[in-house]
């Protein structure tokens, strides 16, 4: 089992940049594939984006994401970071981690992953 804490959510103006992270604690950080996910107030939840148990390949859902959040890991500090730039007030969602042995759980944000209590965004026009 793993526990996962957010951190690192706000309030922060359009075009404005935060970094969330996500600290794992339980069982071997490493074992473990990872993602963000968020969900905006009256909608879906939306995968942010996921990354291998190593960190070294990363999957976006959205391209439009894509060129402006960016994920690492450092698995020697068993945290996961969610770098988020140029944010836009659509963006405001609270974000959560997840956790789960393989990838393609954290892709179809499945609801036996590990997930963590979300940290909250705001991004202010």
């Amino acid at each position: 089992q793993v526990q996962l804490v957010e951190s690192g959510g706000g309030l922060v103006q359009a075009g404005g940049s935060l970094r969330l992270s996500c600290a794992a604690s339980g069982r071997t950080f490493s074992s473990y594939a990872m993602g963000w996910i968020r969900q905006a107030p009256g909608k879906e939840r939306e995968l942010v984006g996921a990354t291998t148990k190593s960190g070294s390949s990363t999957y976006y859902p959205d391209d439009s994401l894509k060129g402006r959040f960016t994920i690492s890991r450092d698995n020697t500090k068993n945290t996961l970071y969610l770098q988020m730039n140029s944010l836009k007030p659509e963006d405001t969602a609270v974000y959560y981690c997840a956790a789960a042995p393989q990838l393609h759980s954290i892709v179809v944000m499945s609801e036996t992953n590990y997930w963590g209590q979300g940290t909250r965004v705001t991004v202010s026009s």
